[in-house]
C-alpha cells in the first residue's frame, strides 16, 4: 500500500500556541470534525492519535505541548477490524 506524501495530505494553518488550541481552531473551523477529535468529556478520542513533528503527543505532555512556527500537527486515526480469511 502506498501512501501519498505528507505535502498531499489536507492542510490547515492556524496560529495557535498549543496543541489544544490548534485543536479548537480546527473544530472551529470545521464544526463537523469536533465529534470525530473529542468525546462528550472534551477530552481527546482515545482512537485518534495526535503527533507533533511526528512525536506522539502523549510522550510530549500531551494537547499542552507548546506550538512554534512552522510545527506540524499531524490527525491520525486509528484503523482496526477486517476478517480473517
Amino acid at each position: 500500500m502506498k501512501f501519498p506524501p505528507l505535502s498531499a495530505a489536507p492542510r490547515v494553518d492556524c496560529s495557535a500556541t498549543t496543541v489544544a488550541e490548534a485543536l479548537d481552531a480546527l473544530t472551529r473551523r470545521f464544526p463537523d470534525l469536533s465529534r470525530h477529535v473529542r468525546d462528550d468529556t472534551g477530552q481527546i478520542r482515545q482512537f485518534l492519535n495526535v503527533y507533533l513533528n511526528e512525536e506522539d503527543i502523549r510522550f510530549l505532555g500531551g494537547e499542552s505541548c507548546s506550538l512554534k512556527e512552522g510545527d506540524r500537527v499531524l490527525l491520525v486515526p486509528s484503523i482496526a477490524g477486517g476478517s480473517s480469511l
